[in-house]
């Protein structure tokens, strides 16, 4: 708007006398001395300009009652402002006030006062002067303790202190008698002071994202109080008590949240816990989702057509023991497809019921493979078959010879789930093994029950192992071992998960199994990447994971997979991966010089699944130009060495042959690798077979082999020399084991120098490929960027929309909330700067890692918006990049309206076109450009809307109510990459 223009407005205002006079989203940078002549305003709006002072005349409104001046450029205001005896609301939310004006503290009458989003890091005493003061936002300033002039105010109705510093509360604020809301989210605070039970009219407390641990017992006191939310607190109480995880929803029952948190609060008292974990596993189809669904709700009707579980379900089942106590069950229902079978070795636990279920039509399962799976994997926990008699057909299993081999079998039970028959008798005999288990009603420390909550409580999918640690300290637990034991605990129970064993996944406590689980399951059951032979990409992924709950996640859940073993990056062919298990199971073609090679062989008594995918995974960077690898074997090279590695699954037998300069160093780290991955399991029988070395087994591609602990015990008992079979020569013992391996006999059983440092080359490429940033397929890999400025423009977050109405007034409030958040975003009004290119801007938009798009009805109209929405296109990645919020206006979800957006595009083409053709052409310099513009847009429009109405973007209304919560974490995990 011109200051013509906005004189015009005031001089008919003062003649026609107005009480109310809107000027917000004027781009307005001055206010014109006339503004004093609307004497008679009550209500004048200033919001969302430019404004960085304010005439003196503007004391001479003195009927004002609501001054509205948010979203401006104010660092002060003037002294006459004192006039405005009559101003009941104040708004300066949103400007570049780094102290309050003490002629504010003169303004008696004033009721709400809101400050939010400026630079407050204190306040003068002097506002106690306020006495009529009601409503006070201070939210997002950086105050860091709560200045003791606001406990004066006594008749303080609202308080907003959210996104703030403070860390601690006065004991002061008990003079807030007549306090009802008292916002402190987003906070540093660690205790609440006793004193707080005074305020006996208060109604909502809002303490979410903060750091207490503790609640003061005085705090039951609070008779009035309405709504307490403590979520995203450590606090020892589980979130389906403290509320729905989208905090725009209303949390949990008062009563509940305060009577749970003080049920467990003695530190010194113990209590017995009754949960555990029944894993359900068995054949594709077998009815094991069936069985799990009736044993939580026997009402259940059974789906003719029901669909198999992807990955793994996590259903509760609750019951009461004969000694009144209820028991908590978390029935973990595993996919039976094969492709889930190699990665059970992740999942299994101890301290757990099993029920295998076998489907008595089809008689396809092998009963010693499942039995001895879980023997190797859940330290010999009890296990329970259950015959799923279908359609009546039965079959009969030897008991008596599997409990023979398995001393963790207990019994055989069948049920027909179509009727019923036989379920009463299976939730009996589960309730029974369940309830006996070693763990089951053993006393626990309440302050492990208080980590249990607060990790329950947690808003992430996982934490580091050194989180873990500090949640559990601020919780009391301090003893390190302590925390290990209850870590162990809690993953036994399907309460989280921690691979204490596995050298990667130790790191990571990870807080929602299924989450993690099924997303996985997802990736390794597609039948894109199944088709593709096991390969996939960044652009697969957003397909498999284009749910809501894995949508904003897929990278750190891509990296899961990569730290569970599952899959490796080639990181040559750019957002390339591979899931091994999926590999095509024809051998690679290649030759192979068999002279001087170094054999050796692993033999197992039983062979679980996924061996030599996982060491696949583990020596991938050494894989042969990549491409010699398959799903039963690996050609590695390094350093002029190949080494073969094949799987016989069928033999249970794993062959090694090594040939070129550096055999036995590349054999040692094989077998390193391949050791590491046997002591996952629990007592896996193997044998190590070395060949033998005497002249007619020496060279051969079949020599006999010796035991390699059998070669050991003779070393151990001095006996030097062994005889081959084959020869019936004498070998030497010693030079037997030194011609495969490096041999130590060091306690510490340290790598010879010449292996350690191939060994660690090998992990620090691992570890590359694993942490790497990830880039989009058409881009280069960048270097780590050590300039600030690089840094800050690879965090660069641009916002898109239209000026002014509803689209300007929701980016300022947007921009409010990120800016309290320490995130900088870039916009126009902002950052373009004086005499700034505008079309240079917009095209940086385009480029932009982050771009927020607002969309109106007026953004699709706009020449200037739309550029930008075509630019950030053009730039690629445009999924990734995006992130669009629609309002209500924008008329994108119904094809007959978009054709309206396309036939305003034509419109504009042909009227510029028109126009153009009466001027010469030496004189349409610059027109072209805007007409080929105007085509472009045409040309995209429809493409670009139909991506859009397929994204899911929330409402504003959503986004606003919780903060813009979802859209922070979406875009911190894009800045992340």
């Amino acid at each position: 708007m011109t200051n013509e223009e906005l004189l015009q407005i005031i001089e008919q205002a003062a003649r026609d006398k107005v009480t109310e006079l809107d000027l917000s989203g004027k781009g307005l940078t001055t206010l014109p001395e006339e503004i004093g002549q609307l004497t008679n305003l009550r209500s004048l709006d200033l919001g969302w300009n430019q404004l960085s002072s304010l005439p003196a005349e503007i004391g001479q409104l003195t009927n004002l009652q609501m001054l509205n001046l948010p979203s401006n450029q104010l660092s002060s205001l003037p002294k006459e402002i004192i006039q405005l005896t009559n101003l009941q609301k104040l708004y300066l939310f949103s400007n570049q006030l780094s102290s309050l004006p003490k002629e504010i503290i003169q303004l008696t009458n004033l009721q709400t006062l809101n400050l939010r989003s400026n630079q407050l890091s204190s306040l003068p005493k002097e506002i106690i002067q306020l006495i009529n003061l009601q409503t006070l936002y201070l939210g997002s300033n950086p105050l860091s303790s709560l200045p003791p002039e606001i406990i004066q105010l006594t008749n303080l109705q609202k308080l907003y202190l959210f996104n703030n510093q403070l860390s601690s509360l006065p004991p002061e604020i008990i003079q807030l008698t007549n306090l009802q809301k008292l916002y402190l989210f987003s906070n540093q605070l660690s205790s609440l002071p006793p004193e707080i039970v005074q305020l006996t009219n208060l109604q909502t407390l809002d303490l979410r994202y903060n750091q207490l641990s503790s609640l003061p017992k005085e705090i039951v006191q609070l008779v009035n109080l309405q709504l307490l939310d403590l979520r995203w607190n450590p606090v020892p109480i589980p979130p389906e008590i403290l509320g729905p995880k989208n905090s725009y929803k209303d949390p949990g029952d008062v009563n509940e949240i305060l009577d749970f948190y003080f049920r467990v609060q003695d530190p010194a008292e113990t209590e017995p816990f009754y949960e555990a974990k029944l894993l359900i596993v068995g054949e594709g189809g077998a009815g094991k989702t069936s069985l799990a669904k009736k044993i939580s709700n026997e009402t259940y009707e059974l789906q003719p057509d029901e669909k198999s579980t992807e990955g793994i379900e996590v259903i509760q089942w609750n019951f009461t023991q004969p000694n009144g106590k209820d028991f908590r069950v978390n029935i973990w229902d595993f996919g039976g497809q094969e492709i889930y079978h190699q990665t059970h070795q992740f999942f299994l636990s101890k301290r757990s019921l099993y029920a295998l279920v076998a489907d008595t039509r089809k008689e396809n399962t092998d009963f010693y493979w499942w039995l001895k799976v879980v023997e190797l994997l859940s330290n010999k926990s009890p296990v329970i078959i259950i015959k799923n008699e279908k359609q009546g057909r039965q079959c009969e299993i030897d008991g008596g010879q599997l409990r023979g081999e398995f001393d963790n079998f207990k019994e055989i039970l069948a049920t027909n789930l179509a009727d019923n028959r036989g379920l009463a008798e299976i939730k009996k005999a589960i309730q029974l093994y369940i309830s006996n288990l070693d763990h089951v009603g053993t006393p626990l420390p309440k302050l492990w029950v208080r980590v249990r909550g607060a990790l329950e409580n947690d808003s992430r999918n996982y934490i580091s192992f050194e989180e873990y640690c500090n949640l559990c300290r601020v919780n009391n637990l301090t003893d390190r071992k302590d925390m290990l034991r209850l870590s162990s605990y809690l993953h036994d129970l399907g309460v989280c998960l921690h691979f204490q064993d596995d050298s990667t996944l130790k790191h990571y406590v990870i807080l929602k199994p299924e989450w993690g689980t099924t997303a996985v399951y997802k990736v390794l059951d597609s039948q894109t990447v199944k088709q593709e032979l096991g390969c996939f990409t960044k652009e697969n992924l957003k397909d498999i994971w284009q749910d809501d709950e894995y949508a904003d996640m897929r990278d750190e859940l891509l990296r899961l997979m990569m730290r569970f073993k599952l899959c490796y990056e080639i990181r040559d062919r750019g957002d390339t991966y591979i899931a091994p298990q999926l590999l095509s199971i024809e051998k690679a073609d290649y030759t192979w010089d068999d002279r001087h090679n170094l054999i050796l062989r692993y033999t197992y008594t039983f062979m679980p699944k996924g061996i030599i995918t996982r060491f696949i995974v583990e020596t991938h960077p050494w894989i042969e130009q990549q491409k010699l690898v398959w799903k039963n074997g690996v050609v590695l090279n390094k350093d002029q060495t190949r080494a073969e590695i094949i799987e016989n699954y069928n033999q249970r037998e794993i062959k090694i042959r090594v040939a070129g300069n550096r055999k036995k160093e590349l054999m040692a780290v094989i077998t390193h690798e391949l050791e590491k991955i046997h002591n996952s399991y629990e007592r896996l029988q193997y044998e190590t077979l070395v060949p033998c070395n005497c002249e007619k087994c020496k060279g051969s591609q079949t020599p006999y082999s010796y035991p390699l602990n059998e070669l050991r015990e003779f070393l151990d008992d001095n006996a030097y020399l062994i005889q081959c079979r084959k020869t019936r020569q004498m070998v030497d013992v010693r030079r037997l084991i030194d011609d495969v391996m490096f041999q130590t006999d060091r306690p510490d059983k340290e790598f010879n120098p010449q292996v350690t440092q191939l060994q660690k080359e090998l992990e620090r490429k691992r570890d590359e490929s694993l942490t790497h940033r990830l880039r989009g397929s058409n881009q280069e890999e960048k270097p780590i960027m050590n300039s600030q400025s690089a840094m800050e423009f690879e965090k660069e977050i641009f916002i898109s929309y239209a000026w002014g109405g509803e689209s300007e007034q929701f980016v300022n409030q947007l921009d409010e909330t990120f800016q309290a958040k320490g995130i900088k975003i870039i916009r126009d009004k902002r950052d373009l700067g004086y005499k700034g290119l505008i079309k240079s801007f917009m095209e940086r938009i385009g480029r932009g890692k982050c771009a927020i798009a607002v969309i109106s009805d007026k953004y699709l109209k706009s020449p200037n918006c739309m550029f930008e929405l075509v630019q950030i296109a053009k730039n690629g990645e445009f999924y990734n990049r995006i992130f669009p919020i629609v309002l209500a206006d924008a008329q994108i979800y119904k094809p007959v309206a978009r054709l309206k957006y396309i036939k305003h595009w034509e419109d504009q083409i042909k009227e510029l076109d028109e126009a153009m053709k009466g001027v010469s052409a030496a004189n349409l310099q610059g027109f072209r450009e805007e007409i080929d513009q105007y085509t472009e847009i045409r040309n995209t429009i429809a493409e670009l809307t139909n991506l859009l109405k397929d994204m899911n973007m929330l409402t504003p209304d959503i986004h606003s109510a919780s903060d813009f919560e979802e859209l922070l974490n979406a875009i911190a995990h894009r800045l992340d990459e």
